[in-house]
């Protein structure tokens, strides 16, 4: 029992010896893994916040860059809101797309104006007249022909634009690039979609950039629609991004456009017709007395009293049907 409790103690006294010179070793390599541990936490962290940071300075150089790009495209926008305002007469001939000379358009004005007058004459009516008569036909009557052909086309382009949008964007998503895409447009579609994309074409053979080229097509045609090609094109080719889906958007949000001013348009029937009515009243009336009562009515046209009577008459027959044409107009 002796020499078993004796080995026991010796045993026991061996390890402890043991422990007591291995403890300060492994307690520095345990200090050690413990460090490398925290240095490789650290380098993870150290490289992860650097990540976060790369990542975050790249979004903030793209936002720049799209923040840049959306600020000089509002500064193109305004250069252009103020060059379609101030149109010239050449310009709305253009627009209208007629191929007719500022020459031509001016000897025609002259003889409108020329032929209003001698009709007038004709009937008797009085110099005052007459030379009204002249101006309206000289002057109004002409830009107001400009701006209803030029309004006719529009609304033609417009009702094809979109068809025309939806021809890129299937080109682009089977992998043709955009130039040919336009070309497509400018060969297949109607008109007046199929110049105005050739005028286009024609702006990128003669080295122009695609941003200005489209934005040719919104000096053309100044409309919201176009507006909006122009500058889908112009953020996607300075930003980069996938212009086939843009371009299908856009496609989507010119049709619910075009169906939302469809809406409107039979909504507001009832009160143009209203207006149509009430403006067109005071002629009916007028030219039924006359054919009634001529002599009843004649002092309205013989004497000076009545000229004048005539003249504020039309002056508040024409205030009244701007103020009921803008009531019933909705800007869309």
């Amino acid at each position: 029992m002796i020499t078993i409790g004796f080995v026991v103690l010796a045993t026991i006294a061996l390890g402890a010896l043991t422990y007591a010179l291995l403890e300060p070793r492994l307690q520095v390599e345990k200090n050690a893994r413990s460090r490398l541990g925290q240095y490789k936490q650290s380098e993870s962290d150290i490289q992860a916040k650097r990540q976060a940071r790369d990542r975050l300075q790249e979004v903030a150089k793209r936002r720049k860059s799209i923040q840049t790009s959306l600020d000089d495209l509002d500064s193109k926008q305004k250069a252009k809101t103020r060059h379609t305002r101030n149109l010239t007469i050449e310009r709305r001939i253009a627009q209208t797309g007629m191929k007719l000379s500022m020459r031509s358009f001016v000897l025609g004005s002259i003889g409108l104006g020329l032929l209003a007058s001698f009709l007038a004459l004709v009937f008797g009516a009085p110099l005052l007249v007459v030379a009204g008569l002249g101006l309206v036909g000289g002057l109004g009557v002409p830009r107001w022909l400009l701006s209803f052909l030029k309004a006719r086309r529009q609304k033609k382009f417009v009702e094809e634009f979109a068809n025309a949008v939806d021809v890129i964007v299937r080109g682009i998503r089977s992998g043709l690039p955009l130039n040919d895409t336009l070309r497509m447009v400018a060969a297949e579609t109607p008109e007046p979609v199929r110049s105005e994309f050739a005028r286009i074409v024609e702006a990128l053979q003669m080295g122009l950039s695609m941003t200005e080229a489209v934005e040719r097509l919104y000096q053309n045609m100044p409309l919201a629609e176009t507006n909006f090609f122009a500058i889908v094109v112009s953020i996607q080719s300075q930003a980069g991004g996938n212009l086939g889906e843009a371009l299908s958007n856009l496609s989507r949000v010119l049709r619910e456009r075009k169906k939302m001013k469809g809406k409107i348009q039979a909504m507001s029937m009832e009160a143009k017709a209203s207006g149509g009515i009430i403006g067109s009243l005071p002629f009916i009336v007028g030219g039924l007395v006359y054919m009634t009562s001529p002599d009843y009515i004649a002092i309205l046209f013989n004497t000076g009293a009545g000229n004048i009577v005539l003249a504020c008459a039309g002056i508040w027959m024409a205030i009244g049907v701007v103020v009921m044409r803008n009531m019933i107009n909705f800007d869309f």
